[in-house]
């Protein structure tokens, strides 16, 4: 099978590649590259290119450097940076996935090959009659079906991933017992593309700073500055310098430029037990296509391995085509703007995903 194996240097997509080698299939390989906002290169790619060139050689593979440039910054940044100006928390993780690397590359790449494989912890389950559904991974620490929760069917059927079946442990073993030049390289941490460069530092160079007030949202007493409401998010609780913690951001007054926190772990301003989506989006097929109330699910409504669990129903009348899910369990952080992940109740299969409104609404 002629399979395009997206690269990024580090471990995971090598042992994917390890694998689809072992599994006798017609391998190239694609690094996709972005350069930095300020129009420089990044010298972090310079690094990944190295090592993906060295595994490329010991495998004997074609190995080709791509640019998607210009349609990562006119995508993936300029809804991140048009999200958090409005107050709200992007992901831009979900939107390059289904924008660049599976969307752009896809389009001018990848269709020549049977398949495109990623090192994303994921699988895929077929139906008996040929249907595809994302399923998640065995390993749950490092399940990434929530970043892959926006792409289309289309996009699902023509993928692989060569590491749903094994727990990191068992990827860092086989990158050892293989001699992988990046056995041991860190996992990366950063945004999707963005390399080394610092998110609130990125944040700052296109939006600037603007001092306002952070205010204890019980008293109204302002307890100090911040520099501006688009480097928060609610939930937050680190970053605040802030002294007789925890203090947790609850809200956000874009208007006045405010951030508003509460105190306390425990604190019942930042939990919630709904949450209304807008934009829902499913992979393969709608399971409240015929009406639905109260269906148990299980979801996620930020990056965890934690899957919470809960009803959702289908909106009619005024929020016709909206869903609301409700969590057996408090939720914390629910932030507007964030994408809700919606899993089957077992967590075994991912149905799609929702943008978080913050609205309050009751059946």
């Amino acid at each position: 099978m002629k399979i395009a194996a997206l690269i990024s240097g580090g471990v995971d997509s090598a042992v994917a590649v390890h694998r689809l080698v072992e599994q006798g299939h017609d391998i190239h390989l694609f690094y996709i590259r972005i350069g930095l906002d300020t129009d420089e290169g990044d010298c972090s790619a310079e690094e990944d290119i190295e090592m993906c060139t060295y595994i490329a050689r010991m495998y004997g593979l074609p190995f080709d450097v791509v640019s998607l440039h210009q349609e990562y910054w006119e995508n993936v940044m300029e809804y991140a940076l048009r999200t958090v100006r409005a107050g709200l928390t992007p992901n831009p993780d979900v939107m390059c996935n289904k924008m660049i690397k599976f969307g752009y590359f896809e389009r001018r790449w990848g269709h020549e090959f049977d398949l495109t494989a990623t090192g994303h912890y994921a699988s895929t389950k077929t139906d008996a009659d040929g249907t595809v559904w994302l399923a998640t991974a065995v390993d749950p620490v490092k399940d990434q079906t929530d970043f892959l929760a926006q792409i289309s069917y289309d996009q699902l059927r023509h993928l692989t991933f060569p590491l749903g079946d094994l727990p990191k442990s068992e990827v860092r073993r086989i990158a050892v017992d293989t001699h992988l030049p990046n056995a041991f390289r860190k996992d990366s941490q950063g945004i999707c593309f963005l390399g080394k460069i610092n998110y609130n530092d990125f944040i700052r160079r296109h939006l600037g700073e603007r001092p306002g007030p952070i205010i204890e949202i019980e008293t109204g007493r302002k307890l100090g500055e911040h520099r501006g409401y688009w480097f928060h998010t609610i939930g937050q609780r680190k970053g605040l310098g802030l002294s007789g913690g925890p203090w947790f951001v609850v809200k956000k007054n874009v208007h006045d430029n405010a951030i508003y926190v509460s105190r306390g772990y425990d604190t019942e301003k930042q939990y919630g037990n709904t949450l209304h989506l807008a934009e829902m989006h499913f992979i393969t097929r709608d399971p409240c296509a015929d009406g639905c109330k109260n269906m148990e699910i299980s979801f996620k409504n930020r990056h965890t391995p934690d899957f919470a669990t809960g009803r959702i129903s289908r909106l009619d009348g005024d929020n016709e085509g909206e869903y609301l899910v409700s969590s057996d369990s408090r939720i914390q952080g629910i932030a507007p703007g964030q994408f809700a992940v919606i899993y089957d109740k077992n967590s075994k299969i991912c149905y799609g995903s929702g943008i978080i409104t913050g609205r309050s609404i009751v059946l």
